[in-house]
């Protein structure tokens, strides 16, 4: 493990408000020892690491300029924010960063008075600043709100929306994009530095002011011929005409990492008496300042342990594929026999291994960037012509396109594919990535088969089973890391639908499993029948439909009937009873329980403590079934 890096500018800054005494020369210092500190910290716990090292200076000009916290800044999504939690206090735990008990790798407003608006998902700064600005105007407050988003999170309609609502509003809301990949700038310069400087000024300002009073006492006609030449003129050389369209006043693109070009903009912005919403356009580079980083921003973005000299990530050798690549390997085994498959994904492809689909498959893959409204409904089209679409998102980020599942999809029974990722706890990224709730979310949708592998070999058999599928949406969901060791098919074989398996026949407790606890279950029923009761055990395959006539098989022939599913309450427990009290088969004294994530969020914790705290694991199941039927605990050790 090397040794700190010195920082002794750093040392002095407990408070933004230690650095906002200090020269352009001193920030700049700052900025290399923030960086630096940046470094050493996430090569010890692991975490977001590329977006953070792009926005050191920004991040330092802001809290130099502005008055934070009385001032709001709002970071849109939290891989960015890791310098603001050094210079707001949080330098030394930031070693604790997404570890049990550490602080959150997001910006939590339950942690600091520095973080006004928590955010783990993207595209809501504007939305929530907007807010906050208009709450500051209706009390008469005039603190400044900063909304800084990546041009990632500006290809979601959401930060459209907001602009849109922004500029008709007319609050003087400050929207700083930081554009990361050069996706809208041109090559950054003195020139552009220079005209940033002379747009965001009093006398531009004052004389645009003016001139729009001069062409309002013109005739109509030349009062438009006037305003549209000022709008043409500021469009060619800045590049903000969308902005503009929205009602923003745009200024940039001007380079994030100067001190001297960030500092003078944002003063000027703070300064000036316009009214109205403002943008401005920072472009900088992810992974600035450390080469290896600078190199590949896509690995760098979240990264392992790794040694700072070398750039080499500590990774442990896996045991097994993870699910995302056996998801990937079997779905372009089935799209090699079916040119009718096509893939989308939302701005993951590589988190959702349809990276490897691409490369086989470019014309069959699309990315539509961070839109999963848009992506489910886009999958709804190509549903409608014939094709066979597989939606590739993560559970918690479905959640953001339910309306487009409802609707578009599950009401117009359309076979739109939906491979959902990371469902089940998440470890590290904690409560706002945990994709616990597409059991509920989904289940209750008519027309709507859900899923639920239990290996990755059934994991390759959901993919065929959906793929040949045309009967109406259908989803798999499957959990983030790796398998469990089972070996794989070349192929899936397509499952009935709605049936399960039984894997151990039993007469006094039936254990039902939703998913890949069921690993946890069949030791269960090995514990309970070292206990002399005998035990069943079922991979229920399916949350629904489900195997009714198993169901009404077991609730006949044994005693207690549990239920085990990673998802919040409300999935499939709930479906199960609701049907067994409509059927009739609770009437008879049979006992049933249901195991589900209980009713309160999750922060970031190792996965096997998660699912102790959720009374999930072969112990829980034990003693979940003893005290049903009502002999105890009986010294069950915990799992």
């Amino acid at each position: 493990m090397t040794q700190r890096p010195a920082t002794p500018i750093l040392d002095t800054v407990q408070t933004p408000a230690d650095m906002r005494g200090l020269s352009l020369d001193k920030l700049r210092e700052l900025a290399d020892e923030v960086r630096a500190d940046l470094i050493d910290a996430v090569s010890r716990t692991g975490g977001h690491l590329g977006a953070g090292l792009g926005v050191v200076e920004l991040t330092v000009a802001l809290h130099h300029v502005f008055e934070t916290p009385r001032d709001r800044l709002i970071w849109d999504v939290g891989h960015q924010c890791y310098p603001h939690k050094i210079l707001t206090g949080r330098r030394e735990t930031l070693r604790t960063i997404r570890q049990p008990g550490g602080i959150s790798g997001f910006t939590l407003r339950s942690e600091s008075e520095y973080d006004p608006f928590g955010a783990g998902h993207s595209s809501t700064s504007i939305s929530a600043g907007l807010g906050m600005k208009v709450a500051c105007d209706l009390m008469g407050d005039d603190r400044h709100v900063v909304c800084v988003i990546g041009d990632g999170a500006m290809s979601a309609g959401m930060a459209y929306e907001a602009m849109n609502n922004a500029g008709a509003m007319n609050s003087k809301l400050i929207v700083i994009l930081n554009d990361n990949d050069m996706s809208i700038a041109p090559p950054v310069g003195a020139m552009s530095a220079y005209l940033s400087k002379v747009l965001s000024s009093k006398p531009w300002l004052s004389a645009r002011n003016i001139a729009k009073e001069m062409a309002a006492r013109f005739p109509g006609p030349l009062e438009r011929a006037a305003k549209r030449a000022e709008e043409y003129a500021r469009g060619l050389v800045t590049g903000g005409t969308l902005f503009e369209e929205l009602g923003f006043y745009y200024v940039g693109p001007i380079d994030g990492h100067k001190m001297d070009h960030l500092v003078p903009v944002l003063k000027n912005v703070r300064d000036t008496n316009h009214e109205g919403p403002v943008l401005i356009h920072v472009v900088t580079q992810k992974g600035r300042g450390y080469p290896p980083a600078e190199a590949a921003a896509d690995k760098y973005h979240g990264v392992s342990k790794f040694d700072v000299v070398t750039g080499d990530q500590v990774k442990a050798k896996p045991n097994a594929p993870s699910y995302t690549a056996v998801f990937a390997k079997a779905l372009i085994e089935e799209a090699r026999h079916d040119d009718r498959i096509v893939a989308i994904s939302a701005a993951m492809p590589g988190g959702t291994g349809l990276d490897k689909f691409e490369r086989e498959f470019p014309t069959r893959t699309f990315d539509v960037g961070i839109a999963e409204q848009h992506a489910v409904t886009f999958a709804a089209g190509l549903a409608c012509e014939g094709y066979k679409p597989f939606a590739a998102i993560y559970s918690t980020f479905l959640q953001r396109a339910y309306d487009q599942v409802v609707h578009d999809v599950a009401i117009q029974n359309l076979p739109v594919r939906f491979a959902i990722d990371r469902a089940g706890f998440v470890g590290a990224d904690g409560a706002t990535h945990q994709g616990v709730f597409d059991l509920c979310y989904l289940c209750c949708l008519p027309n709507m088969v859900v899923m639920c592998p239990s290996d990755e070999a059934e994991l390759v058999h959901a993919v065929a089973t959906a793929a040949a599928h045309g009967d109406g949406p259908i989803a798999f969901r499957y959990p983030r890391g790796e398998g469990v060791g089972t070996a794989l098919p070349e192929r899936g074989e397509v499952l009935p639908i709605g049936k399960a398996r039984v894997l151990r026949e039993g007469t006094s407790v039936a254990l039902l499993s939703v998913g890949p606890r069921l690993a946890h279950c069949q030791k269960a029923a090995e514990d309970l029948a070292a206990k002399g009761l005998s035990t069943t055990v079922a991979d229920m395959r399916f949350a629904k439909p489900f195997d009714t006539e198993l169901v009404r098989r077991l609730a006949a022939t044994h005693e207690v009937l549990i239920t085990v599913e990673e998802g919040a309450r409300g999935g499939f427990g709930a479906h199960l009873l609701q049907f067994m009290s409509d059927e009739g088969l609770l009437d008879h004294g049979l006992k049933v329980r249901t195991l589900a994530i209980p009713d309160h969020f999750f922060e970031h914790d190792k996965p096997e403590t998660q699912y102790a705290k959720a009374r999930l694991t072969q112990a829980d199941i034990v003693e979940t079934a003893l005290k049903a039927l009502g002999r105890g605990t009986e010294g069950a050790a915990r799992a």
